[in-house]
């Protein structure tokens, strides 16, 4: 009965407050999604998650070890991935982090090769950006990807010790320098042995995954490997 009068509430307010898809404007089916059929199956996917040596595997051969590493997607500019992503990053859009978290988290699910995952770490902000920002969004896609792909989240067990400025007009040699230093664990314990995926939003050269890696690698015996919605071609 308290079911029944759960949807018939859910579709109540579903006339009163449409939902439209953040892609094409029209009227979604579902409150749970931000973009309808036909807008999802639009978004580039990589199939790198079932493809060993992909191409941000490649990334980061020589620099440090990572065991697997995947991208859900390809981020191209003025795309309706790149619209969600700065909706999430920039705007206070946390469905949309949800969102792709799920979409990234149902590849996964269906990956032997991230099966034994334990935990989620997300990259973690300098805590005066954090603040200012109000959210990591890392953390965000973590929430999303754990509600389909029922691993735990670990947001205490590494944190940047130096603040950085935007790198999107860096270049790769620059990107790396600006990282030494930057990550430190401070809760090794909850990593140690563990296989850990490490979770952003975008990955362009990697300078800062790679960074925050090597970190928690550090003599504790972790192994990580990398997830991110999207991946720059």
């Amino acid at each position: 009965m308290i079911s029944r009068l759960q949807t018939y509430l859910k579709d109540f307010s579903h006339l009163l407050f449409p939902h439209y898809c953040e892609g094409c404007g029209t009227d979604t089916l579902s409150s749970s999604s931000i973009l309808c059929a036909q807008c999802s199956f639009q978004l580039p996917v990589t199939n790198f998650t079932q493809t060993a040596d992909n191409p941000v595997e490649k990334t980061f051969f020589g620099r440090v070890h990572i065991e697997k590493a995947t991208a859900a997607f390809y981020f191209t500019k003025d795309s309706l991935l790149q619209q969600l992503l700065i909706e999430l990053k920039y705007r206070n859009h946390k469905e949309a982090g949800i969102y792709l978290g799920k979409l990234l988290g149902h590849q996964l699910q269906q990956s032997d090769r991230f099966s034994d995952i334990d935990a989620l770490v997300p990259l973690p902000l300098n805590p005066k950006k954090e603040q200012k920002r109000g959210y990591n969004q890392a953390e965000i896609i973590c929430k999303g990807i754990h509600e389909v792909w029922n691993k735990p989240i670990l947001t205490n067990v590494v944190t940047r010790v130096q603040f950085t400025e935007t790198q999107t007009k860096q270049d790769r040699v620059h990107r790396w320098q600006n990282m030494k230093d930057v990550f430190a664990v401070t809760n090794r314990q909850q990593i140690t042995g563990k296989h850990i995926l490490l979770v952003d939003d975008v990955v362009t050269t990697g300078a800062t995954l790679e960074a925050c890696a090597a970190a928690m690698q550090k003599d504790s015996g972790t192994t990580i490997s990398i997830a991110t919605v999207a991946y720059t071609i």
